[in-house]
C-alpha cells in the first residue's frame, strides 16, 4: 500500500548530488506520511465492527443517536487526518530548511587553500638578507624573533642568524622556505693566458719610456714643457700637476723618448708608484735651492722597488742660492751615488725655466737607453698598460696607454681589467688621429665598453666572443672572491657576538631571574624603548659623500686619501658612491635619501643638475686643487662634531678660615673666608674646589659677601666670605676657582698628511 502512495518522479534518473540528496529527504518524509495514513486507515477499519454492534443493539432507540455518534466519530477522524497533514507539511518545510542550512554551513566552512609564498634561504644569512628575501623591513624580522632565545639587543642588520631562527622567522611571517641549492659544478677558467716572451731574434729596438719623479714645485712639468715646446705647466690648476700624462718627445737627433709626467704632491703616491712600475728610466728632479725633500725620498724608493735606473736632474741651478753639490751629498744617505762620487748615477745640472742644458739631459737618457738595449716584438699580439682613463663627453670612455708589445690598429679587440674594447679610433698626445701605435708609444684609445682602471694590463684577443668570455670570467672570479671574504667577515662577527654574549652571561651568573632582568634593563635602558633599527643608528654621527673625478687616477688618489681617515670615533665618513665624469642627476637622486654632499674634482655640473640639487637641498662642491678639496671635507666633518664645553678661568682664591653663619635662613652653614689671588670672583659664575691638585667639587655659590655686605664681584687682593651650594666639606688651604663655561667649535683630528 505504501508503494502505491509514493509520488511519481523518484524512480526516474538521478540528477546532480544536491538534487539526489533533496529527493532522498523527500522520500523519507513521504514514508512517514504513508505511515500516518496507514494508522488512520487501521483506526477506520477497527471502528467498523463497533458501528455494526451499536446499530444492532440500539436499533429501537432514537434515530438521532447514530448520526450523532457517526458525526463525532468522523469528525474526530477528519480532524486527525487534517492534523496529520498539517503536521507533515510543517515537518517537510522544517526538514527542507534544516537541510539547506546545513548545506550552506558546509559550503561556508570550506575555505579555499591559500598558497604560501616560498622564500629561498641559505646558510649564514644576515638579518638584512632575511628581510630582503621576505620583502619585509628589518624591524619585521626582529618582531618575528620576539619570545625566542635570540639576544635581540646584540642584533644588527649585519648579524648572522642561525638556520633554526631563519626558519622560525619565515614560518611566523606566514611563508614557507626552500634551501638554496649549492652549485657544485665549477666554471671553466676562460681568462686570457699571457703570451710567452718572443724570440730575441725577432725583437726590434723601441723608444725608452721615461718617468719624471720628484718633489712638488721642483720643476718637473716645466722641464717637460720645455722639451716639448708646449704650455703644459700653464694649463695646470694651482700650478701643480694633478694627473699622470704620457707624451712623445722628438729630439733633434731623430731619437724618440716617451715621457711620463707624474704629480709630485703628497696625495699622488699611487700615481708615482704606477709610473715607476711601467717605466724604463727614472729622471729624478731635485731643486738645487731646496735639496732632498719628502717626495724626493719617496720617488727614490719607488725607483728602487721597480729596479729602474735613475738619472739625476738638479734643477733651478740658475738661482743664486743653488747648491748642486749639497744635493749630491744629501742623496748619498739614500744610496743614490752620483758618478762624481764613484757611483753609476748620471747627474745633470739644468734650468728647466730657461732651458739650460736640457739637451745634455736628453742625450744622457738616450745613452742609458742604448746601454739597456730596449727592444720589443712589433709583430705579435698587442700588450700594454693603462696610464690613465676618463670619460669624454664626445668620445665616451677613453684611456691613455703605453704600448709595450705588438702593433695596435683600428678594429683590434682588447682586454683591460674587467672591460673590453673594439678599437674605434686612436689619438696621440696632441689629439691627432693615429693609424698604428707601436711599442714604446703613448696612445689614446676609444671604443671601451666600460672604464678600465689606471694600471690595468692591456692584452689583445682574437675575437669579440673571446673578449666577452674573459670579462665574464673575471667578473665571476671577483664575485666568488667577494663571497669568500664576506663569509670570513660574517664568521668573525658571529664569533664576536657569541663571545660578547657569553661574557655577558658570565656577568649575570649567580643572580636570580629578577636581579638578572634588572641588571639587563639598567645596562641598556638608554636604548630599551627604541626599535632595533633605531638602536643601531641612534648614536651614529655620519657624513655621507659622493666623489666624482675627471679621470680614474684622480678618483683613485682621493679614495686612497679617504682610506686613511682615522677619526671614525668622532664622525664616520660614508662614501656612498664614486665615479668618473661630470656630476649628473643620478648622483643627486642617490645623495638625497642620505642628505649627502657631492664632491667633484676637475669636473662640472650643468645648470639643470645644479637646480635639482638646490631643490632637494644637496650640496655640490667643485674643486680643481686636491688639497683644497680635502680642506673643505675636513671643515664639513668638523661641523658634524658637537660643541665642546671649555672652562675659562675668571679668578682664583685661597681659603684662609672657616666660620659658620646664616645663609638664606639656613643656620650653621660653613662659610669660607677667602682672599682673591688672581682675577675676580663673580657670584653668577660657577666655582670648583681644588684640593691637592684634584678637583673635588663643582657647582654654584649661595652667597658672596665682602665684610657684611652682599656683593656681586670681589676683585684680586680683596677678602670675602663664600658659601657653596650643598657643599660643607670646605677646608683651610683649598683653592677655589671661579670659571665660565663656553661652547667652542671642535675640529676633526684627522690628518691626511699634507
Amino acid at each position: 500500500m505504501s508503494s502505491g502512495l509514493l509520488r511519481p518522479g523518484l524512480e526516474g534518473g538521478l540528477g546532480p548530488p544536491r538534487e539526489v540528496s533533496r529527493k532522498m529527504n523527500r522520500a523519507t518524509v513521504l514514508k512517514l506520511e504513508n505511515l500516518v495514513h496507514l494508522h488512520c486507515a487501521c483506526r477506520q477499519l477497527h471502528s467498523l465492527p463497533y458501528r455494526k454492534v451499536h446499530r444492532a443493539q440500539w436499533k429501537p432507540l432514537h434515530p438521532s443517536a447514530y448520526p450523532t455518534l457517526s458525526a463525532q466519530l468522523y469528525s474526530q477522524l477528519w480532524q486527525a487526518n487534517k492534523f496529520s497533514s498539517v503536521a507533515l507539511s510543517q515537518y517537510r518545510l522544517l526538514a527542507t530548511d534544516t537541510w539547506e542550512k546545513k548545506q550552506k554551513q558546509k559550503l561556508s566552512s570550506i575555505k579555499p587553500k591559500v598558497k604560501k609564498e616560498v622564500v629561498e634561504i641559505w646558510q649564514n644569512m644576515t638579518v638584512e638578507d632575511l628581510a630582503r628575501v621576505m620583502n619585509k623591513d628589518i624591524d619585521h624580522v626582529y618582531e618575528t624573533l620576539l619570545n625566542t632565545n635570540v639576544d635581540l639587543d646584540s642584533l644588527t642588520s649585519n648579524s648572522v642568524l642561525e638556520e633554526v631562527w631563519v626558519k622560525e622567522a619565515v614560518k611566523k611571517s606566514g611563508m614557507t622556505y626552500k634551501q638554496r641549492e649549492l652549485k657544485k659544478k665549477m666554471r671553466k677558467n676562460k681568462d686570457v693566458v699571457k703570451r710567452p716572451p718572443a724570440d730575441p731574434a725577432l725583437l726590434t729596438p723601441r723608444p725608452p719610456v721615461v718617468t719624471i719623479l720628484g718633489h712638488v714645485d721642483h720643476g718637473k712639468t716645466t722641464l717637460l714643457d720645455n722639451l716639448r715646446k708646449s704650455q703644459v705647466a700653464a694649463m695646470e690648476a694651482g700650478g701643480i700637476t694633478q694627473h699622470i700624462g704620457a707624451f712623445l718627445v722628438h729630439l733633434p737627433s731623430g731619437e724618440k723618448i716617451t715621457f711620463l709626467d707624474t704629480p709630485g704632491h703628497a696625495a699622488f703616491t699611487a700615481m708615482r708608484a704606477r709610473g715607476s712600475r711601467i717605466t724604463d728610466i727614472v729622471i729624478l728632479v731635485v731643486a738645487a735651492d731646496d735639496g732632498v725633500m719628502e717626495q724626493t725620498v719617496e720617488s727614490i724608493h719607488h725607483a728602487k722597488n721597480a729596479k729602474v735606473p735613475i738619472i739625476l736632474a738638479i734643477n733651478k741651478c740658475d738661482k743664486p742660492e743653488a747648491d748642486p753639490e749639497r744635493v749630491k751629498k744629501e742623496l748619498l744617505a739614500y744610496d743614490v751615488v752620483c758618478e762624481d762620487y764613484g757611483g753609476d748615477v748620471q747627474a745633470v745640472n739644468i734650468s728647466a725655466l730657461k732651458g739650460d742644458n736640457l739637451m745634455a739631459l736628453a742625450e744622457a737618457t738616450v745613452a742609458l737607453a742604448e746601454v739597456l738595449e730596449l727592444k720589443a716584438d712589433f709583430a705579435g699580439l698587442v700588450k700594454g698598460v693603462v696610464i690613465e682613463s676618463r670619460i669624454d663627453k664626445g668620445k665616451g670612455p677613453v684611456t691613455t696607454a703605453v704600448i709595450q708589445g705588438g702593433t695596435l690598429r683600428k678594429g683590434c679587440f682588447l682586454i683591460a681589467g674587467k672591460s673590453w674594447a673594439k678599437v674605434r679610433l686612436m689619438y696621440d698626445e696632441n689629439g691627432q688621429t693615429m693609424a698604428v701605435a707601436t711599442p714604446g708609444l703613448p696612445v689614446e684609445i676609444m671604443g671601451w665598453k666600460e672604464i678600465p682602471s689606471a694600471g690595468d694590463e692591456i692584452l689583445e684577443v682574437e675575437s669579440e666572443q673571446i673578449a666577452r668570455n674573459v670579462v665574464d670570467w673575471r667578473n665571476y672570479a671577483e664575485q666568488q672572491e667577494k663571497i669568500k671574504q664576506d663569509i670570513e667577515v660574517i664568521e668573525a662577527k658571529r664569533k664576536k657576538h657569541r663571545d660578547e654574549y657569553e661574557k655577558q652571561q658570565e656577568m649575570f651568573d649567580g643572580l636570580s631571574w629578577r636581579m638578572r632582568k634588572r641588571a639587563q634593563y639598567e645596562a641598556g635602558k638608554d636604548v630599551w624603548f627604541l626599535r632595533p633599527k633605531e638602536r643601531e643608528e641612534s648614536d651614529r654621527n655620519v657624513l655621507p659623500i659622493i666623489v666624482k673625478g675627471d679621470v680614474d687616477g684622480s678618483v683613485e688618489t682621493l679614495l686612497n686619501i679617504l682610506d686613511g681617515y682615522n677619526a671614525k670615533d668622532e664622525c664616520e665618513l660614508d662614501i656612498l658612491h664614486f665615479g668618473i665624469g661630470d656630476i649628473n642627476q643620478n648622483d643627486i637622486n642617490l645623495a638625497e635619501p642620505f642628505k649627502g654632499i657631492i664632491y667633484g674634482f676637475c669636473v662640472n655640473a650643468d645648470s639643470s643638475t645644479q637646480k635639482l640639487a638646490a631643490k632637494k637641498g644637496i650640496k655640490i662642491k667643485l674643486h680643481n686643487i686636491i688639497y683644497k678639496l680635502i680642506e673643505d671635507l675636513k671643515e664639513e666633518l668638523s661641523r658634524r662634531l658637537p660643541l665642546a664645553v671649555h672652562e675659562l678661568e675668571i679668578g682664583e682664591a685661597s681659603v684662609l678660615a672657616i666660620f659658620y653663619g646664616t645663609v638664606k635662613k639656613n643656620k650653621n652653614v660653613p662659610v669660607a673666608g677667602c682672599r682673591v689671588q688672581e682675577g675676580q670672583l663673580n657670584r653668577k659664575m660657577k666655582f670648583k674646589v681644588i684640593r691637592n691638585g684634584d678637583v673635588i667639587w663643582k657647582g654654584l655659590s649661595t652667597s658672596l659677601k665682602h665684610f657684611k655686605d652682599d656683593v656681586q664681584v670681589v676683585k684680586a687682593g680683596m677678602e670675602c666670605g663664600l658659601s657653596l651650594d650643598q657643599y660643607t666639606d670646605i677646608k683651610i688651604g683649598d683653592q677655589i676657582i671661579c670659571y665660565e663655561e663656553k661652547e667652542v667649535k671642535e675640529s676633526i683630528s684627522w690628518d691626511p698628511g699634507f
